[in-house]
């Protein structure tokens, strides 16, 4: 029997054997990492050990790595800093800082996916008073890496606070948070190998976070509630491995590239969207004209190949994507699919999706892309 083929690790990255084995060992244990006796040290000891192991992938200090259940409540915890304030944000963010944003200023982006840094200027320079920028450090969808480091001095020059969302980039690219030049900035343990339900928001010496989970001094004050031990020693493990196979992971552009050429040849009317743009080393977002994506997916799914439409935050269901429509995609929006490999990804993995894909545009994509622009 074949076994099926995993190639949506922007949704979520499957367990590492090593953190499934540390969380293993957590979970006999007792203890709260708030009591003073020996089971609650040794607790308190592991959780801050995985501060360590999690700080040193972004390149921050412990002490600036806040433990939350997720990169959505990192997120919202970020924007919850600056309710009164303007808050920009790039067209192409995440739902779950658009959600949080409001009534943002939409900062537009190109045609290949990248933030206009002279709009963002522009925005800036329109109106007074503090304000707050987010722009994610890459895209979960197009893979499309953002030019935060512009981003931040720019911002920074007009005096405003900037928010990163580098959930996806974690452990596909080097981060280092300094360099960066950000105020605040997401992760989330389960893009990289770890637990779902475990995230950070890394916080600048600078920045005083205030809390939005109130009732305890957990995470020194700044959000409440008993910490997740198993889970955040599964995040600490997930990103000391991570910070070790960034050079596996990024081998991983050889496959991708190699397998949108292949598809490419068979259907030249497909859109690789982002491709001329700096991308993450494991993601592809490729439109089959014709086909709408729902069908891609279920096709997909069925020959044994997981793969998504867009993000994976919606509750289960096919939308048109924000991102692509920010990027002028139109009606092609509505068929891309996202491939997306990871640490357990091989070469057959890519062929198998390959064959899969090529089999389904012959079958119903051929005959109806006629009018279907090219890609440029």
């Amino acid at each position: 029997m074949t076994m099926p083929t995993y190639l949506d690790y922007n949704a979520t990255a499957p367990l590492k054997p090593a953190v499934v084995e540390a969380m293993s060992a957590a979970l006999a244990e007792t203890g709260n990492a708030s009591s003073v006796h020996r089971f609650g040290r040794l607790a308190r000891r592991a959780i801050e050990t995985a501060r360590g192991q999690v700080a040193a992938l972004v390149g921050a200090s412990q002490h600036q790595v806040v433990f939350t259940a997720g990169g959505t409540e990192a997120n919202n915890l970020a924007l919850a800093q600056h309710r009164s304030m303007r808050v920009l944000a790039s067209a192409i963010e995440h739902e779950s800082v658009l959600g949080a944003a409001g009534d943002a200023v939409v900062i537009p982006v190109d045609r290949d996916g990248r933030v206009d840094l002279n709009a963002l200027e522009r925005l800036l320079g329109r109106e007074g008073g503090p304000a707050l920028v987010a722009v994610m450090l890459a895209n979960n969808e197009t893979g499309v890496i953002q030019p935060v480091a512009d981003v931040a001095r720019i911002a920074h020059g007009h005096g405003a606070f900037v928010h990163c969302d580098a959930v996806q980039a974690a452990g596909k690219i080097a981060i280092d948070f300094a360099a960066l030049g950000v105020d605040t900035l997401a992760l989330s343990a389960h893009k990289l190998g770890g637990p779902q339900g475990v995230g950070a928001l890394v916080v600048a010496d600078r920045v005083e976070l205030q809390p939005m989970l109130r009732g305890g001094g957990q995470e020194r004050g700044r959000r409440a509630g008993t910490e997740n031990t198993a889970g955040i020693i599964g995040f600490g493990i997930a990103a000391e491995l991570a910070a070790r196979d960034i050079e596996t992971i990024s081998r991983l552009a050889g496959l991708r590239d190699e397998m949108e050429a292949r598809l490419r040849r068979a259907a030249p009317e497909s859109i690789v969207f982002g491709a001329a743009a700096p991308r993450l080393p494991n993601t592809s977002c490729i439109a089959m004209p014709g086909v709408a994506a729902e069908t891609q997916v279920m096709a997909l799914d069925l020959a044994g190949i997981a793969v998504s439409a867009g993000s994976a935050c919606s509750s289960g269901k096919v939308k048109p994507s924000h991102v692509l429509a920010a990027m002028g995609a139109g009606d092609l929006a509505g068929n891309a699919i996202r491939v997306s490999g990871g640490w357990r990804s091989a070469p057959e993995d890519f062929d198998r999706l390959v064959e899969g894909w090529t089999t389904l545009w012959a079958r119903l994509g051929a005959n109806r892309a006629g009018s279907a622009a090219p890609a440029a």
